[in-house]
């Protein structure tokens, strides 16, 4: 007799009856039920693995600590503890389902966790899925805990983790930069303000600024990322730690620091830190400064590379596609332009997680998910744009020298380098006829009997325009072996 087919699906049951789930799932009712109620993104937790290595991290901790102060027996402990390894090793994260998008303040994710990590540890144990009489995803693998704890605390790491990535890109787009500024040390050009031409600098200069900003960021991101290691676990429901042993805090906060590497503390006040969610919104904001910076990075390099014949045509982007469907030759830059759409998506994340973070009341925030959402998001697109900024446009930018060197001997602006020597009124005037007649500067003041053509010539000299070398006031001088790459 031919043996039968095995089963196609599990029933499992909850509080609201029963369902039928494909055996082969390691998630369950709980899950099933939340994919059914939530198809708004189409994109589940999962497209934020550092999210899905946090939630396993804190069912991880919690086991460790529910076994160290005898609340959970060793075997269901360890059985939890190994599962949710392989979770933080990669494995299972398809079956994080749930999408990012959800009500019931992340309950839907803590229970995808519970019923995956639950299921691994079963088929690990030589047990079936789904057999929560041997070990159950709320009784066991969420002992001493609840989605008000677990989830902010998962997603506060997570965003550690994530932020870390993104860090290590910003500082190789700041390094890329200064790089940049070494290879433009010596090259001249008209400096601008208000878009009109102003006086001489170097384009290493503006290149080293670039640099200069994002290094700034960089130190304000790695302040702002301690607002993330304050969290709530013990907390439970809404702060007052029911249901949980006394030992259980201390000792769950003890192990997630051991497993996270991450300098975490618990909040002094459980019941406030569960209700309130204003790191998110000063994180968030942390991560806006850094796009609007880079935004306007970008908005330069589109200006100075503009053109490339009828614009200012300083710098040559690198041709990355072509640029019409219709002009021969046009190439348009596209790495800029999409770094600046990730800008603009980064702010109104920013203002999606301050009105989330308004919207709380009472003991809880239930927003908790789409501001989870919104600052992976922002995180993950900035390094990507990131990435693509420093390899397909910076790391190929080159200068337009002979135009540069051009527009800096017919700019008027060189005149403001005399004005200590002849005085403001005398160089206004004599800016005003070089203007109106087309006359070199140089020439204008000598004739005028002002200064020597020698003296005119050191204090219009490409050092002394652009403050390389002293006169009156000197800005920063920037050459090859000043920087710090």
């Amino acid at each position: 007799m031919a043996s039968a087919a095995p089963a196609l699906t599990r029933t499992e049951t909850d509080s609201l009856g029963s369902m039928e789930i494909p055996a082969d799932a390691y998630w369950g009712i709980h899950t099933a039920r939340a994919d059914a109620n939530f198809p708004i993104t189409k994109r589940p937790i999962s497209v934020y693995p550092d999210l899905v290595i946090a939630l396993a991290m804190v069912k991880q901790a919690s086991a460790r600590a529910n076994k160290e102060i005898g609340v959970l027996d060793a075997e269901r402990a360890d059985l939890i503890d190994r599962a949710a390894q392989r979770v933080i090793d990669g494995e299972f994260h398809d079956q994080f389902t749930v999408g990012v998008i959800q009500g019931g303040a992340g309950t839907s994710t803590n229970m995808n966790a519970n019923e995956v990590i639950t299921n691994i540890a079963l088929e690990m144990a030589g047990r079936e899925k789904g057999d929560y009489a041997f070990l159950s995803p709320i009784d066991h693998t969420n002992r001493s805990q609840s989605t008000n704890d677990v989830y902010p605390t998962a997603v506060k790491i997570g965003l550690s983790l994530t932020l870390h990535s993104m860090l290590e890109e910003l500082d190789l787009l700041r390094r890329s930069f200064l790089r940049k500024a070494g290879e433009f040390h010596d090259v001249l050009k008209v400096g601008r303000t208000q878009l009109q031409d102003a006086v001489p600098m170097t384009l290493g200069q503006e290149f080293h600024g670039f640099a200069t900003t994002l290094g700034y960021d960089h130190q304000r991101l790695s302040e702002n990322a301690a607002l993330m290691f304050e969290v709530n676990m013990g907390a439970t429901a809404i702060g007052t730690g029911i249901t949980t042993h006394p030992d259980y805090a201390q000792a769950v906060l003890k192990h997630l620091r051991q497993i996270t590497s991450l300098d975490l503390v618990t909040a002094s006040d459980l019941v406030e830190a569960t209700s309130d969610t204003g790191s998110f919104m000063s994180f968030s904001s942390s991560i806006k400064r850094n796009a609007i910076k880079l935004s306007k990075i970008c908005n330069d390099l589109r200006l100075l590379s503009s053109g490339p014949q009828a614009g200012l045509g300083e710098i040559n982007l690198p041709a990355m596609q072509a640029g019409s469907s219709i002009m021969p030759g046009k190439v348009n830059p596209v790495i800029p332009e999409v770094v600046n759409q990730v800008a603009f998506a980064v702010v109104g994340a920013d203002m999606t997680v301050t009105m989330a973070v308004e919207g709380g009341q009472l003991q809880l925030n239930a927003f908790e998910p789409v501001i989870a959402h919104s600052i992976f998001q922002s995180i993950t697109w900035m390094r990507q744009a990131m990435w693509t900024l420093r390899v397909n446009c910076v790391d190929g930018i080159t200068a337009n020298r002979d135009r540069l060197g051009a527009m800096v001997g017919a700019s008027v602006g060189v005149i403001t380098a005399l004005t200590p020597f002849i005085g403001y009124a005398a160089a206004a005037a004599l800016a005003k006829t070089a203007l109106l007649t087309n006359r070199n500067v140089a020439d204008l003041v000598v004739e005028a009997g002002l200064m020597s053509r020698d003296e005119v010539i050191k204090q219009l000299s490409p050092a002394r325009l652009s403050g390389l070398e002293a006169v009156t006031a000197a800005i920063p001088i920037i050459a090859p072996e000043d920087l710090e790459i």
